[in-house]
């Protein structure tokens, strides 16, 4: 089923509560920026404990629908964009622009500094430690700037932002996993790098 009709169904009264939930589920299944539960985790934190409140439910599915509304504008803008681009000559996306479709992985349409932050916090908590061991420095450094990231709000200074910009180069030479990739990404839309 589409986005659409799963809304449609959080939205019926008709419907059992808990198949609500479970249609709004799946929307986020469908739209899941941040990562599945990562979205979930933040969209409760901005709309409230949806999965026993009807009101937090609305909320939730309102904020999530916002979001893919400005990436769905964003994505008509940027094929009108490349075929205009494509009718003169340029075939290949020039290096310094941004791609929704790319970035629709990780950036939250509407309120990205927020969002990359509750990503970041979730991320921090729940699976860190598992992608970064202590002993590389490169992983260090990342850690670091993560936890500079967190505790300051978003803020990091001019010399992590130079190592946070040395380190992702160096992660581009390696195989690393998407997960420590994406990571990344947040800490860049939380501090204004992105």
């Amino acid at each position: 089923m589409s986005f659409g009709n799963f809304a449609r169904r959080v939205r019926d009264p008709a419907l059992p509560y808990r198949w609500r939930v479970s249609a709004f589920r799946s929307c986020v299944q469908l739209h899941r920026p941040l990562g599945f539960e990562a979205t979930l985790s933040f969209l409760e934190s901005q709309a409230g404990r949806f999965q026993r409140d009807e009101a937090a439910l609305l909320r939730a599915l309102d904020i999530i629908e916002t979001s893919r509304a400005a990436l769905q504008v964003e994505l008509r803008a940027y094929a009108t964009r490349r075929r205009q681009a494509k009718r003169q000559g340029r075939r290949s996306p020039r290096a310094g622009d941004s791609n929704p479709n790319l970035q629709a992985r990780w950036y939250w349409y509407g309120a990205p500094r927020e969002a990359a932050l509750h990503a970041l916090w979730f991320w921090h908590r729940r699976h860190l430690p598992f992608l970064m061991p202590s002993a590389d420095p490169v992983l260090l450094e990342i850690s670091r700037c993560v936890s500079e990231c967190l505790d300051s709000g978003g803020v990091l200074t001019a010399a992590r932002r130079e190592v946070l910009g040395a380190r992702v180069s160096e992660l581009g030479q390696r195989a690393c996993s998407w997960d420590l990739l994406v990571v990344v990404r947040h800490v860049e839309v939380a501090s204004g790098l992105r």
